[in-house]
């Protein structure tokens, strides 16, 4: 029950580039270089997205990667303390990441490419964990994977069609 956004002019989208990659192809001029950038574009406000741009010139690539990435933004659901509502655990290829709620306070205990993720997602306080595989690629698609199951209560009272003080009381 993730919610897409459409991004429009008013959003002030932020964006960082978690990790660019370089490939040479040898041929007998030379080498020739390509570049692919990861790039996660956020408005710290829940709304996230990661785009993969290629291209032979690294500047390019990480336009590319900013573009895809507008496409992709989802709504994540964060609490008033500014956490995520429930623990969770994703996987990605062979790339596992767990989220886990924090106390306010805390701050963001993660890695480079998922705290990238977690701070223009506008998440304040969590305890993350990178189990398996850390390619900066996967772990950034096992976090989203991982924000696709969380749930808000407001979402858990209505599937189970109560309201949010009957699931408490």
């Amino acid at each position: 029950m993730i919610e897409r956004v459409k991004p429009d002019s008013s959003m002030e989208l932020e964006d960082r580039v978690v990790f660019i990659n370089r490939v040479a192809k040898v041929v007998k001029g030379g080498k020739n270089f390509k570049f692919t950038a990861l790039v996660v574009v956020g408005d710290t406000n829940g709304g996230v997205g990661y785009g993969i741009g290629k291209a032979r010139e690294a500047p390019d690539a990480i336009r590319k990667g900013i573009e895809k990435a507008k496409k992709n933004l989802i709504r994540v659901p964060i609490t008033e303390k500014g956490t995520i509502p429930h623990q969770v655990q994703s996987r990605y290829c062979s790339s596992v990441i767990m989220l886990k709620p924090a106390a306010p306070g805390t701050g963001v205990i993660a890695g480079s490419s998922v705290r990238a993720v977690m701070e223009l997602a506008g998440i304040k306080d969590i305890l993350t964990k990178s189990l398996n595989s850390n390619n900066p690629a996967n772990l950034v698609k096992a976090t989203f994977k991982g924000f696709e199951m969380l749930r808000s209560v407001d979402q858990v009272a209505k599937m189970r069609g109560k309201t949010k003080k009957e699931l408490f009381f």
